[in-house]
Parts: structure tokens; sequence; C-alpha cells
């Protein structure tokens, strides 16, 4: 039984463990991202986020600290300087796994594990939309909206542009009605 084991032992020794993820979490740092094993890239985020988080704080205790982890002068270069610059304000969640689907020789699941900050692709909405400041909001407009009540929220604005234009359509039988006739109006 595993009660309480919390950590990954991914079959290697306490020492083989250690350097690969030290290399794994340089490698990363120096690539922004990498290809792994889906349980090796979970491995790693778990090594690899409070390192980001001792880099926020740019002294020369955090730098030995992360020094004693990573072993790698270029490593600590990159992290100190282009990704704290990057993640300064993000409160955590530094990294992002992307599964690929399984490998083709033994069909271990597969995944790419890259810094979130770094991917153009994702961050095209969060760079335009840097200079706005979101602030949450507590609750919606409907509290207990259905579907069909949120589709019919949604085709809102066409309704209200059909009953903006249905005034002026029977203002016309209005204006004839001076004679004393009176039109019922809706």
């Amino acid at each position: 039984m595993r009660h309480g084991d919390k950590i990954n032992n991914l079959g290697r020794t306490a020492s083989h463990r250690k350097a690969m993820l030290s290399n794994m979490a340089a490698s990363l740092i120096l690539h922004k991202r990498i290809t792994t094993t889906l349980a090796k890239a979970k491995a790693l985020r778990v090594f690899f986020e409070p390192l980001v988080t001792k880099a926020k704080a740019n002294t020369t205790h955090s730098r030995r600290v992360v020094f004693s982890y990573l072993q790698n002068k270029e490593a600590i270069k990159e992290l100190f300087g282009t990704v704290s610059e990057k993640v300064g304000d993000r409160p955590g969640g530094y990294v992002r796994i992307i599964k690929l689907g399984f490998r083709r020789s033994d069909g271990t699941e597969m995944a790419m594990i890259e810094l979130v900050d770094f991917n153009e692709v994702y961050n095209v909405k969060s760079s335009s939309d840097a200079s706005k400041k979101k602030t949450r909001r507590g609750r919606r407009t409907g509290s207990t909206a259905t579907p069909a009540v949120a589709a019919a929220a949604v085709a809102a604005p066409v309704v209200a542009d059909v009953v903006e234009e249905a005034p002026a359509v029977e203002e016309a039988p209005a204006t004839d009605a001076a004679d004393g006739a009176a039109t019922p109006a809706e």
C-alpha cells in the first residue's frame, strides 16, 4: 500500500531522480519547451515551480538555493533574467503540460511541458489585453440561468433592435389618428 507516499519515484534511485529532474529543469529553462513522458512532466512541474517562485526574489541567497538544485550557471542566468521578468506578476502555475498521445514504441503517454508566458500562440489575447485591468465579478446577471434563458439573453440585442424599429412604423398611423379615431397601440 502507498499510504502517504506522495513522491513519484519514476523507477529510479533518489540520486538518479534528482539528477534527471535537475537536467530536465535546466533544459526547460533554456529551451522554454521540452517533450517527455507524462509522468516525468508531472514530476518536473512539482520540482520546477518552487524554483521559479524563488527566482522572483533576485537575492544572493535565492540564487544559491536555486543553484543547489540546478547546478547549471547558464540556466540560473536565464531563470533570474528573462524568465523571472515574464512571470513576475503571476502568482503560480508557471508551466503548462499538454498531452501528445502515446509513444509508438512502448505505448507510454507523452506530453509537452512548456513555460506558460513564453508561448505566443496561447498568449496573443493576453498580450493585447495587458493594459486592461480585469476585475472579478461576484454574480452573473441571471443567477439561475438555464441554457434556454442564456440563449434568449444572447438574442436579446437582436430583439431590442426590432422593438426600436417597431414604434417608427407605428408612428404613421398615429398621425392619421388626429381625426379622432384612435388606433390601439401595442
